[in-house]
This record gives C-alpha cells, sequence and structure tokens, in this order.
C-alpha cells in the first residue's frame, strides 16, 4: 500500500480483466500495471484538490 501526501492508496489486480485498479479519497482509477494505476490516481486527487 502506498502514500499520497497521509491519504493510503490500494492497488489491486482486477478480475476478469487486464490491469490493476486504485483506490483512494474516493477515487477509482484504471492502469495496465500497479505503476500506471498510481501515476492516474495522483493526477486524480491533485485535480479533485484542486476543485475544493
Amino acid at each position: 500500500m502506498k502514500n499520497i501526501g497521509k491519504k493510503p492508496v490500494k492497488i489491486f489486480k482486477i478480475r476478469n480483466r487486464k490491469g490493476y485498479a486504485a483506490i483512494c479519497d474516493g477515487n477509482l482509477t484504471e492502469g495496465r500495471t500497479p505503476i500506471q494505476a498510481f501515476d492516474r490516481m495522483l493526477k486524480a486527487v491533485k485535480r479533485i484538490s484542486k476543485k475544493n
């Protein structure tokens, strides 16, 4: 499990699909690799924090 700031990010393999998913702070992202899913999560969290 990785963290973005103090928020934990859970990365896991998606069943019946190729790829991985990441969940953090109410956001869900997908990617072909765990690193790609985490990178997309960084962008999603950054986008949400700008709105608030």
